[in-house]
């Protein structure tokens, strides 16, 4: 016999009334995209390098480079020129040296590789590598125009690489040659490697015990040698080669003379050292790098970093510049990593003029300028200010209005009143911008963790800060940091801009929302504040009849009164009742006449508040706490300018507020969404839960493969009394216990949970909200104003807005009311759009921006459309029968078409079955539209619409990189799975997925680190055009001329003498030990290489053919030679020939 369940029974309602069909040519469009209009690549990558490990210059290209902790190296020219390099292995990179004035650079990893960079070319490229298999890798040095380069060695030993073919010289250097004979003990590890600047055949090797070794390359000896008394941390020669300074661990500064006798420094000094009342020399912390550079003009300088007492070195690092008699400490406000000095010449033995110094901070990167009296910082052109606050979410934004982001740049500048910088120009200039730049604006938003907002232009390749509004002056001062003890209560978790309007929505960590308008002008007001409670109880007895009396519940009136609408009320309440000495909290307040305790723990400030030009606050919404139980995050925010209103939910339920009336026109659990239709039952739960309860319960995405997006109320019309506002009285809205409200249904596993509709639902979160023009009921003819509501258990529902009329807009609010219309997917709902009929997407209505209050009348104009070549509006012309809008509907599993106003699924896809969906979007692309969607494996997968036809599905990022967004130490790999269940943690995603952006034009973006951004593409026109976006690092430069040799230094011996390198490394040393290290391939792509390798067979063949020319030149030059010494012979003979004939005659006889 049949089982006779509840969903036969909606199956035979829904097939009593006749649905009508889709029609092939009702629903068949033109899809203009192919695979090939595809690519996927990673374009720039902007801010600050996560984690640095080391810095170079090069003086004559002025680039600069910094190495970082996971392997990937940033090249630096002028502002707009960055380029962003990464090493397979991801070691972290520990020494960078430029090959001055020759486009390539060698970088040192933890994994004892070295290789060859060629940044040459706009996409650098690795051209050798050298792995060294039996020695840690600890120094490096790379004299000037020399291709022989010096590695040594945490064993001690000294080689040498030809960095031209990448292989090991036979000439070696072991530390047991190099040290005493009479030494007992090893050295240590070689942390300093040099060559003496007027002498290269003299090495200068510092071991980490302390010992210097001045290394004699042609005879293979060790000249001299030092012991200092402390461990050695740097070494630095002064210019004329005869003295060297050492840093060591005890925060001194020793200075030798190359040809002393005496086994001791010359000079020992302790730049920070005090004595102490006893008269003892207090310790210091360690020099860890020391420069000495001379200038002409005056005296020499000398740099280095650390070396201040033990009280103040743990809590401020510092860099000191001891000019002459003169001594600066400058401190810094993070930990010093490494810092070069910016010179005027590349070569040694040359006065260096020092201009600037490069310091790299932890989180930052300092330029002072030397040259300056007081040594003043360079403004920072470049975005390294990124992660001034960590970035908590994203916004990204292609095609914006032409005129947003010059007004955002005129505010920002405007409210920048920096001083105190150096005025002379940018001294990192190198490289030069692309050739070409994009014809629409870019415009990235993100929000912080201490409820900073930061606009930024991110149009082409480059990103430059436009204007920083902090939300953190609208509130009070709190009392104490954060809440939790983790979280800012100001962090910015959700940003929502309306370019034509100029409308910004910010929700924040403490359950708060923020209206911002922009104003030009300056302007004085208070702020409106509503205190709106979001709560869905499910009360535990075991009584469920009708009879069974409920407790109160305040009413909304009681939830927001005028007496807490206005934060001046708020503030003067507060003021009389401190005057009052009051015990009870002034952040509590009890409702009289009700029997709740609201709690909220940030205050809007009260009376007249100045606002500065730019983002002005608008309106505030604050959810309170509700009987000691503070309300859940906001997961969703939208806006909508012609509407008038702001929507936001979080895992209770909804939020709707008219911010032109400024009042609250719906704040309902989302179980009171569904009227009568919910399908789920609730589980009975105490107010007071703890974390980790709250973490178990959470439920994001139960399945409903039978309902696959069909309506599941399609004649409409929600129950009498559905439109309860949270507040009112609960009735039979609170017995959700009842076992005839459900639906009965077979629910797949999801990665989040294994409940299924029969088992108990906690909570039901608001995912996604759209507003638009739509249909809300089957076989409308009309469409009115709704909001679509889309949860985190698939559901999605609508609510139908009514707006008042034009000339009563200003003081009567609008009217929301569920119409019942509710579609069911498989997953939590992430994206929802709406296209045409013939499948374009329907733009997005807005009320445009005007600045005077004098035109506010004029504003109320009839809603506008933003309408474009790129965009079809909805043919107002169109048949009366049939369907004539689609909305696309995308989960983290599955995709759907719903055709309105049939409410027919006239496409569906699955998405993905054993991962899930972390960020999803509705984007255009040449002139078309596309559902993209990032999946949990770190792939990337695009549909057609609205066919939902999958036009590609490509390897991008693994989601476990970016682990570094999660709360707990780790993530498992969404791949992992138990008995097939997905394990993931829905707050990390939740994260990854704030901070994962795509739009318009196949741009994305992504937080790649903490301090970093990722800009990536998915259109392959794009992708054609990158190269000449891109700037070029490497301009072909003249090499400056050497010193001149003063006569005297050249009589006497005393100038700088040459090296033939290639004598004493080359052949004639013999080959290097294959054990020693092994020699790897540049790993190029083989386009690139066949490119590169015709490139260099032509120039060879363009070589050979000039050579044969100047051969020829010299055969004919060398007959030419040959033929006039025959004659000059033959002139001689002849001449000599008449001389011995009139040898002997007198002159008579001739």
């Amino acid at each position: 016999m049949k089982k006779f369940t509840l969903k036969h029974v909606f199956e035979g309602l829904r097939s009593t009334v006749q649905q009508p069909t889709a029609k092939p040519e009702q629903v068949s469009v033109v899809e203009t995209l192919h695979q090939d209009n595809f690519q996927v690549a990673k374009t720039v990558r902007h801010g600050f390098p996560y984690q640095p490990t080391a810095v170079a210059f090069d003086p004559i290209q002025k680039v600069l480079a910094v190495g970082t902790k996971h392997g990937s190296i940033r090249l630096i020219g002028r502002p707009g020129v960055d380029v962003h390099v990464q090493h397979e292995t991801e070691a972290a990179v520990l020494h960078v040296l430029f090959l001055v004035n020759e486009g390539a650079m060698v970088a040192a990893t933890a994994d004892d590789n070295i290789h060859l960079w060629n940044y040459r070319q706009k996409r650098p490229e690795i051209v050798h590598s050298l792995k060294f298999q039996r020695e840690r890798i600890t120094c490096l040095h790379l004299p000037f125009q020399s291709k022989w380069l010096y590695v040594g060695t945490e064993r001690g030993n000294i080689h040498i690489v030809n960095i031209e073919v990448f292989q090991l010289s036979g000439y070696v250097i072991n530390w047991n040659k190099a040290i005493e004979l009479s030494r007992k003990t090893h050295p240590g590890p070689v942390v300093h490697l040099s060559d003496c600047p007027v002498d290269p055949s003299k090495l200068l090797i510092g071991y980490e015990s302390g010992q210097l070794v001045v290394w004699d390359l042609k005879s293979r000896i060790a000249e001299a040698r030092y012991q200092c008394a402390e461990p050695l941390k740097s070494v630095t020669w002064h210019h004329e080669g005869k003295q060297f300074m050492c840093s060591h661990t005890d925060g001194s500064l020793t200075t030798w003379t190359i040809k002393q006798t005496n086994p001791k420094p010359s000079s020992v000094i302790f730049p920070h050292a005090k004595t102490n009342k006893e008269g003892k020399q207090e310790p210091c912390k360690a020099i860890q790098k020391v420069e000495w550079k001379c200038s002409k003009a005056g005296e020499s300088f000398v740099i280095f970093s650390g070396g201040l007492t033990n009280d103040k070195a743990g809590r401020t690092p510092s860099i000191t510049v001891i000019h002459g008699k003169t001594t600066t400490v400058l401190e810094m406000e993070h930990n010093v990593i490494d810092f070069t000095t910016l010179c005027g010449t590349p070569y040694a033995s040359d006065f260096a003029d020092p201009y600037a110094l490069v310091v790299l901070l932890h989180n930052d990167l300092v330029v002072v300028d030397l040259l300056t009296q007081g040594y003043p910082c360079f403004e920072n052109p470049y975005s390294m200010d990124l992660h001034e606050s960590p970035v908590t979410c994203c916004t990204y934004l292609a095609d914006c209005p032409a005129d947003l982001i010059p007004a955002f740049y005129c505010v920002g500048a405007r409210g920048q009143k920096r001083q105190g910088f150096s005025e002379r120009q940018w001294p990192i200039c190198g490289g030069k911008w692309g050739t070409t730049s994009c014809s629409y604006a870019e415009m990235i938003i993100t929000g912080h963790a201490d409820g900073s907002i930061k606009f930024w232009d991110a149009s082409s390749v480059r990103l430059q800060i436009l204007y920083k509004l902090k939300t953190a002056k609208v509130f009070e001062k709190p009392r104490t940091r954060s809440i939790d003890g983790d979280e800012d209560p100001f962090a910015i978790q959700h940003i929502f801009l309306c370019p034509e309007s100029r409308l910004l929505c910010v929700a924040g960590a403490t359950a708060h929302v923020i209206l911002f308008k922009y104003s030009k002008q300056e302007n004085v007001a208070e702020i409106p504040c509503l205190e709106i409670p979001i709560v869905y109880e499910v009360y535990e007895s075991g009584d469920c009849s009708p009879e069974y009396e409920f407790p109160p519940r305040p009413t909304l009136q009681v939830a927001h009164s005028p007496h807490h609408t206005s934060s001046a009320g708020e503030a003067s309440d507060k003021k009389s009742s401190d005057k009052k000495g009051h015990s009870q909290s002034q952040n509590h307040r009890k409702k009289k006449g009700a029997s709740v305790d609201y709690f909220v723990p940030i205050h809007v400030r009260g009376g007249a508040q100045k606002k500065a030009s730019g983002y002005q606050a608008d309106l505030v919404c604050i959810t309170p706490w509700v009987d000691g139980e503070p309300p859940g995050s906001i997961s969703a925010l939208s806006i909508n300018s012609s509407y008038g209103l702001l929507s936001y939910g979080n895992e209770s339920g909804l939020v709707i507020v008219d911010y032109i009336a400024k009042s609250c026109l719906l704040n309902m659990g989302t179980p009171d969404l569904y009227g009568a239709a919910d399908p789920y039952q609730r589980v009975p739960r105490s107010p007071k839960r703890n974390e980790s309860s709250k973490d178990e319960e959470r439920c994001r995405s139960p399945s409903s493969d039978q309902l696959n997006g069909v309506c599941l109320s399609p004649t409409g019309g929600g129950r009498a009394g559905g439109m309860r506002r949270l507040g009112s009285e609960r009735g039979d809205n609170m017995r959700r216990c009842r076992s005839q409200d459900k639906l009965d249904g077979s629910f797949s596993r999801s990665r989040s949970s294994s409940i299924s509709s029969l088992e108990n639902i906690s909570s039901e979160a608001i995912q996604c909200l759209a507003f638009a023009d739509s249909y809300t009921r089957k076989n409308d003819t009309q469409m009115a104003p709704t909001l679509w509501v889309g949860t985190s258990l698939g559901s999605v529902i609508q609510v139908t807005v009514s707006i008042p009329s034009q000339e009563t807009r200003a003081t009567t609010p609008a009217s929301v009311t569920p119409s019942g219309t509710i579609f069911r997917l498989k997953g939590s709902v992430l994206a929802m759009s709406f296209l045409d009929c013939n499948g374009a997407l329907i733009p997005y209505q807005y009320e445009s921006w005007k600045e005077s209050k004098r035109d506010r009348k004029l504003e109320r104009t009839p809603t506008k459309s933003l309408v474009d070549n790129r965009m079809s509006p909805t043919n107002s012309g169109e048949q009366t029968w049939g369907d004539r809008q689609f909305v696309v509907i995308s989960t983290e599993k599955v995709a759907r078409v719903v055709a309105l106003p049939s409410q027919n699924c006239v496409y569906k896809q699955i998405i993905t079955e054993v991962s899930f969906v972390v960020k999803a979007e509705i984007i255009q692309i040449k002139d078309s539209v596309c559902l993209v969607c990032y999946v949990a494996t770190g792939h990337l997968s695009v549909f057609s619409l609205p066919s939902l036809r999958q036009l590609i599905y490509v390897d991008f990022l693994p989601l476990v990189d970016l682990s570094f967004q999660t709360r707990k130490t780790g993530i498992v790999d969404p791949m992992l799975s138990i008995w097939g269940q997905q394990m993931f943690v829905n707050e990390d995603t939740d994260q990854i997925a704030r901070t994962f952006c795509f739009t318009n034009y196949g741009h994305g973006m992504y937080l790649c680190s903490p301090s970093e951004i990722q800009k990536f593409t998915l259109s392959a026109d794009f992708c054609k055009d990158l190269q000449d976006l891109l700037g070029e690092l490497f301009l072909p430069c003249d090499m400056p001329e050497p010193p001149k040799q003063s006569f005297f230094k050249g009589l006497f011996g005393g100038g700088v003498s040459q090296l033939d390198r290639e004598e004493l490394f080359g052949e004639a040393s013999g080959k290097g030990s294959r054990s020693v290290a092994k020699h790897v391939p540049g790993s190029t792509n083989p386009e690139a290489l066949n490119a590169r390798v015709g490139t260099v067979t032509g120039d060879i063949a363009r070589t050979r053919m000039i050579l044969a020319e100047r051969g020829q030149k010299l055969g004919d030059l060398e007959e030419r030679t040959g033929k006039m010494m025959t004659e000059a012979e033959s002139f001689s003979s002849a001449a000599h020939q008449l001389m011995l004939k009139y040898k002997d005659k007198k002159w008579y006889q001739l």
